[in-house]
């Protein structure tokens, strides 16, 4: 039986901590529609009540009355690198002492790429992983170019440019996630978007920001699970309603498209400043294809389930220039290889990805090690084979997608 349905899944991450975060420094009342509240989100909405913004949460919506000084505290942002990132960033310019404490995962991903150019900026910190001490003070605005393609970095450099003296402004050379820069004019940040030699320039003035309005889409990321399991489970069609379309997050619909998987986009509209539509997905004949370069930051989370599908495809896959999976929640690429492995699939590591080839499934013991997208990969992965798969940690999906085993299910599938 196949995976068959329409579903919209839950909303985007990383819209809802930008809308949180914006939310919580601005004057007046900010609402977001349909936040995602797993435990990421959840641990950047705890961290703005601890800085002072007002919270409630209702049904589908929170209302969100931004703190007029921000209280000095100690922020536990849980495995959510995004809420340590952008914090860092936004902090450094306001007056107080701050310390972004993380989980073990957390504690061990590598904050310098944000806290070096921060630093350029005047800004006064300790530490190069969790914890992290912020003592506020007066930045400058600087002109720095993104050494990698970081939308995390670029929101940091952006968020303190908020109240730096002068203009702040971010080259960058390969486009990274767009939404902090799509996000701010509507919380009346004054930024301005140019091309200079093909590097994408972004001016930022120091702003006020002010209360919005914002409605989140459903989260591609999220999405790419079941376009992945229509394609490869036989007599599969899903449609995923609502989702968000902004090119700089596709990359992996875009992929299996390369790859030969039937897909059609519809209802596609604005929402915000984000596009939106609903994407469908059917069962598919695959080959495989080679990424890297530019393709590589625009589908980084869904490079883990990459490697699954591949292993599908008629013909050997390899991902290259994908050394930033190493510090992600986990070493994304040697846990995937190891993971994968363990249930049958030919996957080999290299330095800066790995190379999969055709491969039959097979049951096996395996682990999320507590990592979210591995979690839900190795789900979709349970359903390529008949074999029994036992999945350790299972529930860390719950950091992205907390009802993903029973969508699952509604789709037609269980997993034991």
């Amino acid at each position: 039986m196949g995976l068959n349905g329409f579903i919209r899944v839950p909303s985007d991450k990383s819209i809802t901590h930008r809308a949180l975060l914006f939310g919580a420094v601005a004057t007046g009342e900010t609402t977001i529609y349909d936040p995602l509240l797993g435990e990421d989100c959840r641990s950047t909405l705890e961290a703005i009540r601890r800085l002072g913004a007002d919270v409630i949460e209702e049904p589908d919506r929170l209302l969100i009355t931004g703190a007029k000084t921000l209280t000095s505290a100690e922020l536990d942002c849980g495995n959510s690198g995004t809420t340590m990132r952008l914090l860092t960033g936004l902090l450094a310019g306001y007056d107080g002492e701050f310390t972004l404490t993380g989980d073990a995962s957390l504690s061990k991903r590598p904050m310098r790429r944000v806290t070096d150019p921060l630093r350029q900026m005047g800004a006064d910190l300790d530490g190069e992983f969790a914890p992290i001490q912020i003592h506020g003070r007066t930045l400058a605005g600087i002109d720095y170019t993104l050494p990698v393609a970081s939308a995390q970095v670029k929101s940091a450099v952006l968020l303190a440019g908020l109240r730096a003296t002068g203009p702040t402004i971010v080259r960058e050379p390969v486009l990274s996630r767009d939404h902090t820069e799509r996000m701010l004019p509507l919380f009346s940040g004054q930024l301005d978007i140019t091309a200079e030699d093909g590097v994408r320039t972004i001016r930022l003035a120091p702003s006020v920001l002010k209360g919005a309005t914002v409605a989140v889409p459903a989260d591609p990321s999220s999405a790419a699970f079941w376009w992945a399991g229509a394609a490869l489970v036989p007599g599969s069609r899903v449609t995923t309603t609502d989702v968000c379309l902004n090119e700089t997050r596709i990359g992996f619909l875009r992929t299996l498209e390369r790859m030969g998987v039937k897909t059609e986009v519809t209802n596609v509209r604005l929402l915000g400043e984000e596009s939106v539509g609903d994407v469908t997905v059917s069962t598919s004949t695959l080959h495989g294809i080679r990424l890297d370069g530019d393709a590589i930051p625009h589908q980084i989370d869904e490079l883990p389930l990459f490697a699954l599908v591949a292993s599908q495809a008629t013909s050997p896959s390899s991902v290259q220039d994908a050394g930033e999976l190493r510090v992600k929640e986990t070493d994304r690429i040697q846990t995937v290889v190891h993971e994968l492995s363990a249930l049958g699939v030919d996957v080999r590591e290299t330095e800066d990805g790995f190379d999969v080839y055709p491969s039959r499934l097979h049951g096996g013991h395996v682990s999320s090690h507590g990592d979210h997208r591995l979690a839900m990969m190795l789900q979709i992965a349970d359903l390529l084979t008949t074999d029994r798969v036992t999945i350790e940690h299972v529930e860390a999906a719950d950091v992205s997608y907390p009802r993903f085993r029973d969508d699952l299910q509604r789709l037609g599938r269980e997993i034991e």
